[in-house]
């Protein structure tokens, strides 16, 4: 199942259901701001996916309605947990999904942090 960009958001989705405790999970890092934890379908020897604690479909949805504290709350977790995890040595690709041709799979605004190894060209596919 893929995501509309512009659907509403879902309050049983698997993150929000993850951020109110319903489902567990591999937890890195947490503050007022975002949530970070492993994905369990993991792509690289690190793959982590962060959330903002907002009710937030997409990219768009986030950054056009979150307030600038929260946005800017979001981002530095999204560094810190890079930092912590000790990703900014050799590197990591930060990837967010927005909408169906991208593959967005939840409908909440996330980030995916992938390291622990050369991760290769960004798309391998020919257009």
């Amino acid at each position: 199942m893929s995501v509309r960009a512009t659907e509403p958001y879902d309050d049983s989705n698997v993150f929000a259901r993850i951020l109110r405790g319903e489902i567990p999970c591999k937890r890195v890092f947490e503050d007022g701001f975002a949530l970070a934890f492993h994905d369990i379908h993991a792509r690289a020897p690190v793959h982590v996916l962060v959330i903002p604690k907002g009710r937030y479909v997409s990219s768009a949805d986030f950054l056009a309605r979150a307030s600038e504290g929260e946005i800017a709350g979001f981002f530095r977790a999204v560094g810190q947990v890079a930092r912590e995890l000790g990703l900014e040595t050799t590197g990591y690709r930060m990837l967010a999904n927005t909408g169906s041709d991208a593959h967005q799979e939840v409908p909440h605004f996330h980030v995916h942090l992938f390291g622990g190894r050369a991760l290769g060209p960004m798309l391998v596919e020919p257009m």
